[in-house]
C-alpha cells in the first residue's frame, strides 16, 4: 500500500519514527475500509459532507481521516477543491472488490490479525507457543474467515493454471490438500480431461470452493472431503491409491513435527511411486529477490510462529522431512516470483 513520503525530507530521520508512519497509515487505510469510504468513492470524487452523508460518519472526523488519507497517497484531492476527496489511481486499482486481483480482502484480514493476535507477540517469542488456535480464531469472525479465504482465493487465481501446466502429469487421481477454495484441482482438472481430484480440507473452507466447482462444470470429477489436517487421529481421511498429492501454501501453516506427521499421512494416500508437489515461499529464497518481498516474507514467518507456530521453512528442511516419509527424487523447480514448487516420489520397496 501507499506511502509517499520524500527520502530528502526524512534524510536523517529514525528508523522507528517512519515505521511508525508506516502502522499509521495502515490503521487509517483499515478504518477507512470498514467505513466504506474506499467504496463509496469509486464512482468519483465527492465532497467531504456528500462522503460523510454516504458513510454515516461526522463530517469534522471524517476530514481529517481523509486529509491523513490524502498524505498516505490513498487519496487524491481533486484539482483546486481542498475539501473533496477521490480514490487514488492505486486505490482504485487494488481496493475495488468487484476486481478478481482486488487487494480489499487481504487489507481487512491483516487489520484483524495485527491488532488482535499480535497482541501475544512478545510471549510467542518467548515460549515458543503460539497464544491462540488461529483456525479456531477466524471460525469465530464469520468476517474475517470470509476476507482469509478471498485472500487465499485471490492468491490461488492467477497463480492456479500456471502452476498446473508446469507440474509434472498428475496421473489419473489428484489428492488436494488443503486446498479448499478449489482453484487448483479446477485447474489441473481443466489441464488433464481424464483426472479426478480430492479436496480435503475444514467444512467451512470447502464451501467457497463448491461453487466454483459447480461453475466450472466439474462436480462429476471434483470430490470434496472434510477433515482437520492437524487432527493426529484423522490418519485415514485422506484416502489412499492417489496417483499425486498437492500441498500448496501448507506447509509454512506447521512446524517441523507437524509437518513431519503431514507427509507420514501423505505417504499413505499415495499409490507405491506416487508424487507429491509442494508449493511453497522457502526460507532460502531465490537469488535477485526483492528486499521487499523478502522484509514482508520475513514479517509473514514472524506471522506464522506467532499465530500458528509455523513458519516459513527452508527448501532443505522440507525435503529431509519427505525424506523421512519415504519420498526420493526430490527436486526444486521456480514457479511465479518468490513461490517454488518441490516434487518428490514415494520410494518402492
Amino acid at each position: 500500500m501507499p506511502l509517499y513520503l520524500d527520502p530528502e525530507e526524512l534524510r536523517g530521520a529514525p528508523g522507528p519514527h517512519i515505521d511508525l508512519i508506516g502502522a499509521m497509515a495502515f490503521r487509517a487505510a483499515g478504518a477507512a475500509q470498514r467505513l466504506g469510504v474506499f467504496e463509496a468513492l469509486m464512482p468519483g470524487p465527492l465532497s467531504v459532507t456528500e462522503l460523510a452523508a454516504r458513510t454515516g460518519t461526522d463530517p469534522a472526523g471524517l476530514a481529517v481521516l481523509l486529509e491523513a488519507l490524502a498524505s498516505f497517497g490513498y487519496l487524491d484531492r481533486a484539482l483546486g477543491q481542498a475539501r473533496v476527496y477521490g480514490n487514488s489511481p492505486m486505490v482504485a486499482d487494488t481496493l475495488d472488490r468487484r476486481s478478481p486481483w482486488s487487494y480489499a480482502p487481504a487489507l481487512a484480514f491483516w487489520q484483524d490479525v495485527l491488532a488482535e493476535l499480535w497482541d501475544g507477540l512478545e510471549e510467542s517469542v518467548r515460549t515458543g507457543v503460539p497464544q491462540v488456535d488461529f483456525y479456531a480464531w477466524l471460525e469465530e469472525r464469520p468476517r474475517t474467515l470470509a476476507e482469509f479465504q478471498s485472500m487465499l482465493d485471490g492468491m490461488a487465481a492467477g497463480l492456479a493454471p500456471l502452476v498446473a501446466a508446469s507440474a509434472p502429469h498428475p496421473g489419473e487421481r489428484l489428492l488436494d490438500v488443503g486446498g479448499g477454495h478449489a482453484r487448483y484441482s479446477i485447474a489441473f482438472c481443466q489441464a488433464h480431461p481424464g483426472l479426478t481430484a480430492t479436496i480435503v480440507d475444514l467444512p467451512n473452507a470447502l464451501e467457497g470452493g463448491r461453487a466454483r466447482i459447480e461453475a466450472a462444470g466439474l462436480s462429476d470429477r471434483v470430490t470434496l472431503l472434510p477433515g482437520d489436517l492437524a487432527d493426529p487421529d484423522a490418519g485415514a481421511g485422506l484416502g489412499a491409491g492417489h496417483d499425486t498429492a498437492l500441498l500448496f501454501n501448507l506447509c509454512h501453516g506447521f512446524d517441523e513435527a507437524g509437518n513431519r506427521a503431514l507427509f507420514k499421512r501423505v505417504a499413505g494416500a499415495l499409490r507405491p511411486g506416487g508424487a507429491v508437489v509442494v508449493l511453497e515461499t522457502f526460507a532460502d529464497l531465490p537469488e535477485g529477490t526483492p528486499a521487499t518481498v523478502e522484509a514482508f516474507i520475513r514479517a509473514f514467518s514472524l506471522n506464522l510462529a506467532t499465530t500458528q507456530g509455523g513458519r516459513i521453512h527452508s527448501f532443505a528442511d522440507i525435503a529431509a522431512w519427505l525424506s523421512g516419509a519415504g519420498f526420493g527424487r526430490i527436486e526444486r523447480r521456480h514457479a511465479d516470483g518468490p513461490n517454488e514448487l518441490l516434487v518428490a516420489r514415494l520410494e518402492t520397496t
